[in-house]
Order: structure tokens, then C-alpha cells, then sequence
């Protein structure tokens, strides 16, 4: 899989990522506690209304920016996005009220809603092997995953030597970098596409997914994956503290064992799609997702003591790799379903449909749980996903051929 570390251009572009994630991951615990430092008890509201600016910024921004900057080339675009990203980070720590957080949330949000779907549109022209880009897929993947163990540590060693405000410099570092790796990178000579009317060009990835049978199936799994992360991701911390009773460790050994099974399978998904095609990898994740679901809450419901929590982890484990077996392949059904000319609004189509899976199951699993109980919710979410896989399982049926890409 690192073998692919050896195409210089790519390896520059990973290296962006990683540390990108890694200042995104600093500035997510500062965050939380500048708004503590602000709000005091309220800043569980103050960060609830943050996420929530995050995911419209996703949903809304994302189709909005990628038309508008549809002949721009790549380059400037994500070091632009980077620079902005630095600056909202450099702002952060002198902000004195809630709404000042909201606009540079705002900002913030918006500038990465931005580069990361224009970052990944590029990669299928660094890498036009698929097998090359299916590695690379695979790393990308164990990166998000890694990111979201490595970053609250690192925090909390920095913690014990510098002040919260200091952890934003470290997101400005990281944003620099990032931006400095992509200076240095060459890129691929990307064609650009021809002057459009600005409905044209802010419609064209979802006329393509429309267009597609196996994107359409791809926005069903977007559905049942929102599931699934959004019980974990919410409440992972009131099931382990509140339910179980059991220490602040535990919450994170639960999330660990959630990353842990993404990262086996992203790394064994590379020789998997060798030998299956995406379709039964996929759809097996996205059938596979409600069930273990419902058994995890049987197991939130009538078991106890030392099985249950076992029977939790090993759960929470089996959900994450059935995720990643969603997740990690759903860019090579992006690639395909594209050309070079649409590849950026098709990127841009997935990451605001995607996160709009998220804007309702968050809010679902986080206020419905509070109001109905763990149990109840996650029946709930049990119930979404069910529907997310037979859209999947409906629109992309196994005797469908591979569309043309749309232009």
C-alpha cells in the first residue's frame, strides 16, 4: 500500500492532508474549550450551534464555491483555502462572544467545505491508475481514522506544558504546512472546462449522480453510514458515562475500537476490490450496518455487567469496519462516474449530500436520545438506515454497466 508514497507529487498532497487533519483535530479540542472559557456552562449550546454552522457551511457552501470557481485552476484554489483557513485559526483566540466564534466558524467551514472536495478531485489525475488510486484510497482512510485518535492525545500532551489558547497555533502551523506541501507539488496539466452558465455549472454534480446508477446507490449508503456515525460520534459519551456508568477511559477505548475495526478493513480493502467488485463490498457494509446496529441495541437493552460491555466493543468495532467497507471504496464510484471537466462538481455533489445525511441524523440521535432513551434512538437510526440500504440496493442494481460520465 505505501508503494504508492513513491509518486512524489502524491506523496506532497498526502503529507498536506495528514497535517491539515492533525491542526483540524488541535483546533477542535481548543475550540471546545475556548467556548467553556467563554460560555462556562453554555458551552455545550456554543458548540452545538458551532457543528451545526459547520454542517450547513458543508451542505450549502460546497456546490456554491466549486461553480463559482470552476475555471479556476486547482493550485490557487486549495492554497487560497488554506491561507483563509490559517487566518480564521489565527483569529480564534482573541474572539470575547459566542456569535464572534459563529462568523469565524463560518469562515472557517466554508474555506474547507472548498478545498477538501476540490483536494480530492485532484488525486484521480495524480493517480490515474486505479489500482494505484485505490492504495491511496485505503491511506487517505486510515488517515482520518488515526487522525481522530492521534489529535485529542496530542492535545492533551500539549496541554500539560501550554495553554489552550497556544493549541490554535499549532493549527496555523499545520494549515501553513499543508499550503507550503502544495506550493511544492506538481500538478497534473487539468484541462479547464468550458465557459457555462453559473445554474449549469452549480447543477452539474448533482445532474451526474442523478445520472448514474451507481451514484444514486452511493447516496442511499450515504444515508445508512450518517447512521451509524451519528450514534457513535453523539453518543458514544452518554451510552459509556451515563448508561454504563463507567470512566472517562472507557469513552475512549469505545471510539478506539470503532477506529480500530475502519483501519483493519481500509487496509485489507486495497486486495479485497481486486478480487470483488465494489458493488458486493459496499452493499454488504450497507446491509451489514442497520443489523449490527439493532443488535447493539438489544445489547443497550437487556444485557449487563462485564458481557455487555464486551458485547459493545466488539460492536462497536464490527460497525466501524462495515463503515469503512462503505467509505473507503465510495471515491472510485466518484472517479468513474465522472470526467476531468466534472470531476470537481461531482467531488463538491458528495461531500454537500453526504453531510446533509449528517445534518439530519446528528440532531436526531443527539435530541431524540435525550428525549426517548438510547434504545429508542437507535431503533430510530436502526429504521433510516434499513431505507438508506434499499435505495442503494434498488438503484444500483448488479447487471448495470458503468454509465458514461456526464460532462
Amino acid at each position: 500500500m505505501l508503494a504508492v508514497l513513491r509518486n512524489p507529487s502524491y506523496a506532497k498532497l498526502f503529507s498536506a492532508q495528514i497535517i491539515a487533519l492533525l491542526g483540524t483535530g488541535l483546533l477542535t479540542v481548543a475550540l471546545g474549550l475556548l467556548a467553556f472559557d467563554i460560555a462556562g456552562g453554555d458551552a455545550g449550546v456554543v458548540m452545538g450551534v458551532a457543528m451545526t454552522i459547520k454542517m450547513v457551511a458543508y451542505v450549502a457552501v460546497s456546490p456554491v464555491t466549486t461553480a463559482l470557481t470552476a475555471r479556476l485552476p486547482r493550485k490557487p484554489l486549495l492554497i487560497g483555502a488554506d491561507l483563509i483557513r490559517a487566518g480564521v485559526a489565527v483569529s480564534l483566540p482573541f474572539v470575547t462572544e459566542a456569535w464572534q466564534i459563529y462568523i469565524l466558524i463560518f469562515l472557517l467551514q466554508s474555506a474547507s467545505a472548498t478545498f477538501t472536495p476540490a483536494f480530492q478531485a485532484v488525486i484521480p489525475s495524480v493517480l490515474p491508475d486505479e489500482g494505484e488510486y485505490t492504495r491511496a484510497l485505503s491511506l487517505s482512510r486510515l488517515a482520518y481514522d488515526l487522525e481522530s485518535l492521534v489529535s485529542p492525545m496530542l492535545a492533551a500532551a500539549l496541554l500539560t506544558v501550554i495553554s489552550f489558547q497556544d493549541l490554535f497555533a499549532g493549527t496555523v502551523v499545520g494549515f501553513l504546512a499543508s499550503a507550503t506541501l502544495v506550493i511544492v507539488t506538481r500538478f497534473p496539466y487539468i484541462a479547464t472546462p468550458p465557459p457555462a452558465p453559473f445554474f449549469d455549472r452549480l447543477t452539474r454534480g448533482v445532474r451526474a449522480f442523478w445520472a448514474s446508477r451507481e451514484l444514486r446507490g452511493l447516496m442511499g449508503l450515504n444515508l445508512v453510514v450518517a447512521t451509524t456515525t451519528a450514534m457513535v460520534i453523539v453518543n458514544t459519551v452518554v451510552l459509556v458515562q451515563g448508561d454504563l456508568g463507567r470512566p472517562q477511559t472507557d469513552v475512549a477505548l469505545m471510539l478506539a475500537a470503532y477506529g480500530g475495526g475502519s483501519m483493519l478493513v481500509a487496509l485489507g480493502m486495497p486486495k479485497l476490490l481486486d478480487t470483488l467488485p465494489d458493488r458486493n463490498v459496499m452493499l454488504t457494509g450497507g446491509i451489514a450496518i442497520p443489523v449490527l446496529l439493532l443488535a447493539a441495541t438489544g445489547v443497550i437493552a437487556w444485557a449487563d455487567g462485564t458481557g455487555q460491555w464486551v458485547a459493545l466493543l466488539v460492536l462497536w468495532g464490527l460497525i466501524g469496519a462495515a463503515t469503512s467497507t462503505i467509505l473507503t471504496p465510495s471515491a472510485r464510484l466518484l472517479r468513474r462516474g465522472s470526467s476531468e471537466e466534472n470531476r470537481p462538481a461531482v467531488f463538491a455533489a458528495q461531500f454537500s449530500l453526504s453531510h446533509a445525511c449528517f445534518l439530519i441524523t446528528y440532531p436526531l440521535a443527539g435530541v431524540l436520545g435525550a428525549a426517548i432513551g438510547l434504545s429508542a434512538v437507535a431503533l430510530v437510526l436502526v429504521g433510516i438506515g434499513v431505507l438508506g440500504s434499499i435505495v442503494a440496493t434498488t438503484a444500483w442494481r448488479p447487471a448495470s454497466r458503468v454509465e458514461s460520465p456526464v460532462p
